[in-house]
């Protein structure tokens, strides 16, 4: 064999070894994941994160996963039921030592409409921040990013699903983020009797339709027989929330003990600003408020009625209903009934939300 030869065959065979090695360790081609949304309007995924399926499971996996907690005893499921639309129904969560927390959990569905920030005073900006603070939070999951991190490295199944997520089989926090913002993301509540109302597959009672103009409604108290009850400048469109940090008059100025938004901004007119939270689901989410402090709905339409206080950084939508809104108990009642049709059944027992570990 010439030395011609010689160097043809070694360049084949070196070729050959090149192309079986990208065989051998091929980079995840990810999906596009199918992303129903119904009739909602585009959400807000963002564009360094979109969804893929690979991505979504991971981070349902680490959403579910007892061990992102000291004690391996709490998920962010714990907290975060999907029978209660991804809420606790107690007033305070509890974390794995027994310490309770100051403000009613967050429901989690719809999340890819909110670009606002995240949690009750929006102190953190993305929700791949978002699903990490509890892990180190020594009242809920009290454990260390680092620790977490090296429990998961130890289980194969977590190697094999980062790297059909990322191409990489190594786990960092920044990933685990990356992936609990998508699965967050992918929890849809789409298909209640309102938007069945709305594509004429459901007819509404008389008194969810009575309800539904009281809803709509503008309050003018100078013309009663048309005043409705006012809950379109904070309760908007389909998502019915406005992505807005607002003061809806739980307080006077003396009695305020929790400062919300203001306790991260800095700024005294953000005092008693909470996030305004989607009436989606909302029957499935008691109690209510930042605090927990209504168990029921009626509760909550009769503090509108006639509990709100007055303060300093009280929201101008809510200041013109200081002296009420002159609801009869029949108004209440229907507003309710309005309400619970905005429960949808498909989130409590979507199969793509569950524990992937059952």
């Amino acid at each position: 064999m010439t030395n011609r030869n010689i160097i043809i065959l070694l360049g084949m065979l070196s070729l050959t070894l090149v192309i079986y090695s990208c065989k051998k360790d091929p980079k995840p081609v990810n999906k596009v994941f199918p992303f129903d949304i119904g009739a909602l309007p585009p959400p807000n995924i963002p564009v360094d994160n979109a969804l893929t399926p690979e991505t979504v499971q991971l981070g349902r996996m680490l959403f579910y996963d007892t061990r992102l907690s000291r004690t391996n005893t709490q998920s962010c499921a714990s907290c975060h039921v999907q029978a209660n639309a991804f809420t606790d129904t107690n007033r305070f969560s509890v974390g794995v030592t027994g310490a309770i927390g100051k403000r009613q959990a967050m429901a989690i569905f719809n999340t890819a409409w909110h670009t606002g920030g995240f949690f009750w005073d929006g102190r953190s900006d993305l929700l791949r921040h978002q699903s990490l603070l509890p892990i180190e939070d020594p009242t809920e999951m009290d454990d260390q990013l680092d620790n977490v991190i090296s429990k998961l490295e130890s289980d194969p199944q977590y190697a094999d699903q980062f790297f059909k997520a990322f191409g990489s089989a190594e786990i960092t926090g920044e990933k685990m983020g990356l992936a609990m913002e998508q699965f967050m993301n992918s929890i849809v509540s789409k298909n209640s009797k309102f938007d069945q109302f709305l594509a004429g597959t459901y007819e509404q009672t008389a008194s969810e339709a009575r309800g539904m103009q009281l809803f709509f409604r503008e309050f003018t108290p100078a013309f009663p027989d048309s005043s409705g009850a006012d809950c379109t400048h904070c309760h908007t469109g389909l998502t019915m929330e406005n992505d807005l940090f607002m003061n809806n008059g739980l307080e006077d100025d003396a009695g305020v003990q929790d400062i919300g938004l203001e306790e991260v901004t800095g700024n005294p007119l953000d005092r008693a600003k909470f996030k305004v939270p989607s009436l989606r689901n909302i029957e499935l989410t008691p109690p209510y408020m930042h605090d927990g402090r209504f168990n029921t709905l009626e509760e909550v339409v009769n503090h509108y009625n006639s509990g709100v206080k007055q303060s300093a950084t009280l929201d101008p939508a809510i200041t013109p209903t200081i002296n009420g809104l002159n609801l009869t108990q029949q108004d209440v009642a229907d507003l309710v009934s309005f309400l619970k049709t905005l429960t949808d059944e498909e989130l409590m027992t979507n199969p793509d939300y569950s524990d992937p570990f059952m």
